[in-house]
């Protein structure tokens, strides 16, 4: 490294070294004026570590004054920026109960569904946090129907439950893959039922045809017949349903295995 390059960075070490030995010195600092006025700095300037620390110093000191609501919601709005999705959301709900006439009411209780939403994981994992999002966006819809954040909510919770009908086809998938075939028509039945309009409605049928079948070919004698029926049935409502499906050959040629009444 060059002389140049050392002096910069030596430069720029020290200027850290100031600042932040100025700003544990605000903190320890009793006036409250001045950090009130470096916090909300800090905030606009986006610096939300720094601007969290005071105002956790300072939010029981201006309890109950003009100061408070504003503090408040950029407490929120600071774990929002900072990716804490949790606290955020739990701080912008606390908002909105505690100021409900406040400017920022409606944006704190859309940012705390939010923010929800926020915490969804990916459709492979547990989908307790896509419910509660989709539980919270639908509230937030009923208490602000006129607002234009409504369209918003919708798209979300409709892309949410995408996610939960993809979880259950996967389920579904694995059971017809696992020859699980009785776990995989209970299964498929119930991604017909949660989610009526699912795109995908032909494989699924298909699946459930074929399910029914090799579900009958494996059993005793004399469940078959009762299974046997199942399948044809099934193959019936797939092939009325979707009669130019490119799987019709494929359902035609395992038809013919099932034996005739």
């Amino acid at each position: 490294m060059n002389v140049k390059y050392r002096l910069i960075l030596s430069g720029l070490l020290l200027f850290f070294a100031v600042s932040c030995g100025k700003y544990q010195k605000l903190l320890k600092s009793t006036d409250n004026d001045l950090k009130y006025t470096k916090a909300m700095a800090y905030y606009e300037q986006g610096d939300y570590y720094r601007a969290l620390q005071l105002f956790d110093q300072l939010i029981p000191i201006v309890r109950g004054t003009e100061k408070a609501e504003l503090m408040h919601y950029y407490y929120a709005n600071s774990h929002y920026e900072q990716g804490d999705y949790v606290l955020a959301s739990y701080y912008f709900k606390r908002f909105a109960r505690n100021f409900p006439s406040s400017t920022y009411a409606e944006e704190a209780s859309f940012m705390s569904a939010y923010c929800k939403y926020k915490e969804s994981p990916s459709y492979s994992l547990d989908q307790t946090p896509t419910f509660e999002a989709i539980n919270e966006l639908q509230l937030f819809v009923n208490q602000y129907p006129e607002s234009q954040k409504v369209a918003r909510c919708n798209q979300l919770i409709d892309e949410l439950r995408n996610k939960l009908e993809e979880k259950e086809y996967r389920i579904a998938r694995m059971y017809f893959r696992m020859q699980e075939y009785k776990a995989a028509i209970v299964s498929y039945e119930n991604v017909l039922k949660d989610f009526p309009g699912t795109k995908y409605r032909e494989q699924i049928l298909f699946d459930i045809f074929r399910s029914y079948v090799f579900y009958a070919q494996r059993s005793i004698p004399d469940k078959q017949a009762e299974r046997f029926s199942g399948a044809r049935d099934a193959y019936i409502t797939f092939i009325t349903t979707f009669p130019d499906s490119k799987m019709i050959r494929e359902a035609q040629n395992l038809h013919k295995t099932i034996p005739s009444v």
